[in-house]
């Protein structure tokens, strides 16, 4: 046997060496010609032989097996000019190529890469199932509340809706906000929502890319069932100095970018509101509250092998409410939360076809509430320490290997003090993780990336699980594409939601299993002409132990010991959560515009996810708060000043005048309710008054009807001038135009005349028209 394997080794070393003779390796970093900043997912071609490669997450791209001889390579970018050039590939040679793209305006025909060249439909073909590619150009030009914000940018996309106007939180595809990965920089934000989640903690000023995985996302992200948000930022200017400054009617947000010396970059970002410190002033009805954040990003070159990069994000939200400011024994709260992030990434190259990336991340989660009137205090905690890393490695042009691990310690603290009980629970979680792929490409019509990843979690109670990853992508024709994804999600931790106070987290234990989801995807992807995509996905998707907050978990629960003063202590989860099962499918269709004077995207969504809880409803399944069956969504960007040269097919003016304009028209179907199916009498005897808010309402299947459907328009103009480096940008946005009253809950008054009952109903609306303006100086 061990002369078998012993010979079995030797041929593949053989034919290994054999196959690589008489070829070479082309490898090397993509960057924007003008800062420096590596580009991620451009695409490098060799024309004639049908070799070629996509930058990763750093930027750096390996076309291995070049055979030997003189060959054309065209680089390409959206937004930036086509890169060609003449290489040599000797035989045996590792050849390095750093390649430059320079920035073109998303408007120039020059830069718009058309359908008969090679990078539109690599660039399709590349892209992986439901992924959601973000600029920081597409981010600011989206209409949105006061300013620019990820979070409700996303909430125009296929697949991903909002629950109300109040709140930033994202349910992608019948999935919860808890659901979804976030990270920025490598590392895990668990609160990502500022201001009671008007506003979310990415400051799009700072931000670089954002990946968006609607699911079916590879065997490199786990943890959670749904979505993963990969917030990249911004590593800074290498070559000159740059500035950003932003002034709106809440915030006034900087950001400064600097090259240090010859050896890397640096980065930072600052934001703050204001009201606090203006109309709370003199209107009483305004709390005081703000909120402040900041990003730095340092970026090291250490040499042309090695490259390092340092990360920090920190936030805090403070309010400080009186419902009367005049009176200081007046009802109010002190309510303080914030986040912290921080990551230190080393990326290396150990060979050409050998790329590693290894992180050391850490964040933090904390919030403080506090009643004095009532003797009411709450403080959480959350404390994430990670390490991982993972290499890449470019074996042929058939196959690309993926590795890597991850160990997770989580430390989370909840304790609360009030007259009658004490909830006290402090837990240590730790989460090891190991993941391989194999990306196999046997020609250039089939694309095939298998990947394995395992899980073991250690809590109370330990939890191991394998989660197997599939992607198949086809080569219908030069111009479309057939994909289809599966795969199994597993996820330890869950959120209890609050309104309008940021959520409590919570993990697997004796009480609470892991859940899991069953991914099915299947896509069609298509290019309608040189600059537009047009994409149809179907999904489905399975959930299998998610749990919902239990509103009668105080009444049930018992206690785990008391204190000095006799009162009970609480420690535990159980009964804490309802357990249950469900599922979600749904259609979506998209045609995208990302170049020219029109740029934008218009999609529909139709969808459909229902949930079985143990003990709700009868144990009849039912459909939750944010399923919504019909979506359509709407964003048009138009650069007025080239409109006409677009449709008339002129030659682009570059002023240094321009006005822009902007358009976000949303529409979704009416959410579920649950209407009262009858009233009853309750009161005591022998106090029996029926006038005495007597009435009760005794709720029908639960959320078998549904609000008036949701529509809103929303309108920007910009108006911008530049001068010898120097930008000028005075903008008005305006959020909900038409000032629809869109409807977020019903509340039910009762009066009773002459023994009879009358119920009378108020529609609660979100956000009126707001209007605001605003100012940007770039320099």
């Amino acid at each position: 046997m061990f002369c078998m394997k012993k010979s079995i080794l030797i041929y593949i070393l053989f034919t290994t060496l054999i196959y690589s003779q008489g070829k070479g390796t082309l490898s090397g970093f993509i960057y924007d010609a003008s800062n420096g900043e590596a580009l991620i997912g451009a695409n490098i071609y060799l024309k004639v032989i049908n070799l070629g490669a996509a930058s990763n997450g750093s930027g750096y791209f390996a076309i291995p097996n070049i055979p030997e001889g003189s060959h054309e390579l065209i680089a390409s970018y959206i937004g930036y000019k086509t890169f060609q050039t003449k290489i040599t590939i000797k035989n045996g040679e590792e050849k390095r190529l750093d390649i430059k793209l320079e920035p073109g305006a998303v408007i120039s025909r020059e830069v718009v890469v058309s359908a008969d060249s090679v990078g539109m439909p690599e660039r399709l073909f590349n892209k992986p199932v439901s992924k959601i590619d973000l600029s920081p150009v597409q981010l600011g030009k989206v209409p949105q509340v006061v300013e620019a914000d990820l979070l409700r940018t996303l909430q125009s996309m296929p697949g991903i809706v909002p629950v109300s106007d109040f709140s930033s939180a994202i349910y992608v595809r019948g999935g919860t906000p808890d659901q979804n990965l976030f990270l920025i920089d490598g590392t895990d934000v668990y609160n990502p929502e500022h201001a009671f989640g008007l506003f979310s903690t990415f400051n799009t000023d700072a931000i670089k890319k954002v990946e968006v995985y609607k699911g079916g996302f590879g065997a490199e992200y786990g943890g959670r069932l749904s979505a993963v948000i990969n917030v990249i930022n911004n590593d800074g200017n290498r070559n000159n100095f740059e500035g950003k400054a932003t002034l709106s009617l809440l915030t006034l947000n900087t950001t400064l970018q600097t090259p240090i010396g010859k050896i890397g970059s640096l980065s930072g970002s600052v934001r703050r509101t204001y009201l606090d410190q203006t109309l709370a002033k003199v209107i009483d009805d305004i709390p005081d509250y703000y909120f402040l954040d900041g990003n730095i990003k340092a970026f090291f070159d250490i040499n042309n092998k090695n490259k390092l990069s340092v990360s920090f994000y920190g936030g805090i939200d403070d309010l400080d409410f009186k419902l009367d400011k005049d009176r200081p024994q007046s009802f109010g709260f002190k309510y303080v939360w914030g986040n912290q992030t921080g990551s230190i990434n080393w990326r290396t190259i150990f060979s050409p076809k050998l790329f590693g990336n290894f992180w050391i991340t850490a964040s933090r989660f904390f919030s403080d509430f506090n009643i004095d009137i009532v003797e009411f205090s709450e403080a959480n905690r959350i404390e994430d320490f990670t390490i991982k890393g993972a290499v890449d490695y470019f074996y042929s042009k058939e196959f690309t290997f993926k590795f890597g691990f991850e160990q997770k310690n989580i430390n989370g603290a909840l304790k609360q003090e009030f007259t009658s009980a004490r909830i006290d629970v402090s837990k240590h979680r730790t989460l090891y993780s190991l993941y391989f792929s194999a990306q196999w490409a046997p020609n250039p019509l089939w694309d095939i990336e298998a990947g394995l990843r395992y899980d073991y979690f250690v809590s109370d109670k330990n939890f191991s699980n394998l989660d197997p990853r599939l992607t198949v992508k086809y080569r219908l024709t030069e111009k479309s594409n057939l994909k289809f994804s599966t795969g199994i999600f597993h996820q330890y931790a869950n959120r209890i939601p609050r309104l309008f106070f940021v959520s409590i987290w919570v993990s697997a234990d004796d009480y609470i299993n892991g859940s899991s989801s069953n991914h099915y995807i299947l896509s069609y992807q298509r290019i309608l002409s040189k600059n537009i995509e047009f994409e149809v996905e179907g999904y489905y998707k399975t959930y299998n132990n998610i749990y919902s907050f239990n509103p009668n978990y105080r009444a049930e629960v018992e206690p785990q010991g008391y204190t000095k003063d006799n009162l009970p202590v609480f420690a535990s989860t159980k009964g804490l959560f309802n357990r249950g099962d469900g599922y979600s499918r749904g259609l979506e269709i998209l045609l995208r515009k990302d170049a020219g004077a029109l740029t934008g995207w218009l999609a529909y969504s139709c969808a459909q996810t229902e949930y079985l809880i143990d003990n709700v409803n009868k144990n009849n399944y039912f459909k939750p708060r944010h399923d919504r069956t019909h979506a359509i969504n709407f964003v048009l960007n138009a650069d007025l000043s080239n409109l006409l040269n677009e449709l008339y097919g002129r030659k682009f003016a570059n002023s240094d005048k321009q006005w822009s304009l902007g358009l976000n028209f949303t529409y979704f179907s009416g959410q579920p309710i649950t209407l009262p199916a009858s009233v009853y009498i309750a009161n005591s005897v022998p106090d029996w008054d029926i006038t005495k808010n007597s009435l009760q309402l005794y709720p029908s299947d639960i959320n078998e009807f549904r609000l008036p459907y949701y529509a809103r328009l929303d309108f920007s103009l910009n108006y911008k001038i530049t001068y010898d480096g120097w930008s000028l940008s005075p903008y008005l946005q305006v959020f909900n135009l038409l000032n629809r009253k869109n409807v977020w809950f019903i509340q039910y008054e009762n009066e009773i005349e002459n023994n009879t009952a009358k119920l009378k109903v108020k529609n609660v609306t979100m956000f009126p028209i707001l209007p605001s303006v605003g100012i940007t100086i770039k320099f």
